[in-house]
């Protein structure tokens, strides 16, 4: 017996649940001679093992007590004139099947949320992220969702997480590429219905953690490239930072903030390749000014030639 009341009575008879009449009569038979009293006197097991035996064949032999144990399970005695279970009136006249009961029990208690009856606990303490879990609906779907988080590093290169989901240790291989609002299917490892062994699956969502430098923009991958003014205006050749390590780029003369330069095939985990990194240069000057750079700066000044807001005023008025 369950810790909750139920006993699955074709287990007691060790016959499957499709079993005819006969088949059922034929194991009772068996086993009532193997345990019966009289057989064994004295033996208190036997003796319960017998009165077992005999509890689930006066079900199981009985087609009106069969139909309503496999549809209510451990409520099927309440099923047949009605009755109570918790102190709540039950009505089992409406349900046509034990999902449909369960379920609406389920609800009364709040759902599958907070690791309650059919629902899934979650262990806390896992590396780079959080984890949250709640039941997916009222139905008799037993499918589950949770969200998982983690670091743009473990997503880039793959990783591996180990989750408790009802005090079971799950392990969970993230595969390289995975993008936010990806969604993994862990099969078997969802919400357990009680009475009846069926287990639906769990869907982890992916959340990702916000890096300081990159980010993911669909396919490409985006970040911003310090650049100093002279390297903005006269180009020339700078390394910068890749999600692989450093390398060297050309930057074009004259390239102005908000025009992005291309790594082809330096960006994100793809299933065709790697796709794209997507530079945009920002202006970094120095913080402090050295006495020279700032006399460099005002000769700059004095020596520019054209107005850079030449013609923004008359644009930009309403």
């Amino acid at each position: 017996m369950n810790a909750n009341g139920y006993r699955d009575y074709f287990k007691v008879l060790g016959v499957d649940r499709g079993a005819d009449a006969d088949t059922i009569k034929r194991a009772f038979r068996k086993l009532a001679r193997q345990y019966h009293p009289d057989v064994n006197p004295g033996d208190q097991s036997a003796e319960a093992r017998f009165k077992e035996v005999s509890e689930a064949y006066e079900v199981l032999s009985d087609p009106d007590k069969r139909r309503r144990y496999e549809q209510f399970g451990q409520y099927w005695s309440q099923a047949g004139a009605g009755g109570g279970v918790g102190g709540m009136d039950v009505d089992f006249g409406r349900y046509g099947n034990f999902d449909e009961f369960i379920n609406d029990l389920l609800g009364r208690f709040g759902g599958a949320q907070g690791g309650g009856s059919g629902g899934f606990g979650f262990g806390s303490g896992f590396p780079g992220g959080g984890f949250a879990g709640s039941a997916r609906g009222t139905g008799p779907n037993l499918d589950a969702e949770a969200s998982i988080r983690l670091s743009l590093g473990e997503a880039f290169r793959g990783c591996e997480r180990t989750l408790a989901v009802n005090e079971e240790r799950v392990a969970v291989r993230i595969p390289a590429g995975v993008k936010p609002g990806s969604r993994l299917r862990l099969k078997g490892k969802g919400n357990l219905q009680p009475g009846t062994g069926r287990r639906g699956d769990l869907y982890l969502t992916i959340e990702l953690q916000e890096h300081p430098v990159w980010k993911l923009d669909g396919d490409q991958l985006r970040g911003e490239l310090p650049l100093s003014l002279d390297e903005l205006a006269l180009g020339g050749q700078v390394r910068v930072a890749t999600p692989d390590g450093e390398a060297s780029v050309q930057v074009p003369p004259g390239l102005t903030p908000g025009r992005s330069l291309r790594l082809k095939g330096k960006g994100w985990p793809l299933k065709g390749g790697r796709g794209d990194l997507l530079l945009t240069p920002v202006l970094k000057l120095p913080e402090p000014l050295s006495e020279r750079e700032r006399s460099l700066l005002e000769e700059l000044r004095n020596a520019r030639s054209a107005d850079p807001r030449a013609g923004w005023v008359q644009l930009a008025q309403l």
